[in-house]
């Protein structure tokens, strides 16, 4: 595997996870498709990459008073159960059953960001063309 690829596909999750957007979305079908890593081999990457990217991340945010901390307990209380549940799942499911999953999620994630820019994109749109009112 070539340094520059493994070099390349870091610096899009780390992009990425730096704007809190989650460098898995590009940094697992980067490594299953450019790099031919297995897809539970690029999840178990993807989780090692992800804490020294969340921790610089998350202080950078935090600098910038982009952190809120009230009800953060009610977050990640279920998310930790959650994830430690589905990481028993995903070792036990097949690979092609994860490769398709996660594929679906990204479908979905991506119609929901789609319609997201859509509605902002209108919402713009139609404050640009509203009337100037003028004091009188």
């Amino acid at each position: 595997m070539s340094f520059i690829v493994l070099f390349l596909c870091g610096v899009a999750g780390g992009a990425l996870g730096g704007m809190g957007m989650g460098g898995g979305a590009a940094l697992i079908p980067l490594l299953t498709l450019a790099c031919g890593v297995p897809q539970t081999a690029a999840q178990g990457v993807n989780l090692l990459s992800f804490l020294p990217m969340a921790t610089a991340a998350l202080a950078v945010h935090a600098k910038n008073g982009l952190v809120r901390r009230e009800g953060v307990a009610f977050l990640v209380l279920p998310a930790l159960l959650f994830s430690a549940l589905f990481s028993l799942l995903a070792v036990a499911l097949p690979a092609a059953a994860l490769k398709k999953g996660f594929g679906v999620f990204l479908v979905v994630l991506s119609f929901f960001e789609l319609r997201g820019a859509l509605a902002q994109t209108k919402e713009k749109s139609r404050a640009c063309s509203a009337p100037e009112k003028r004091p009188k």
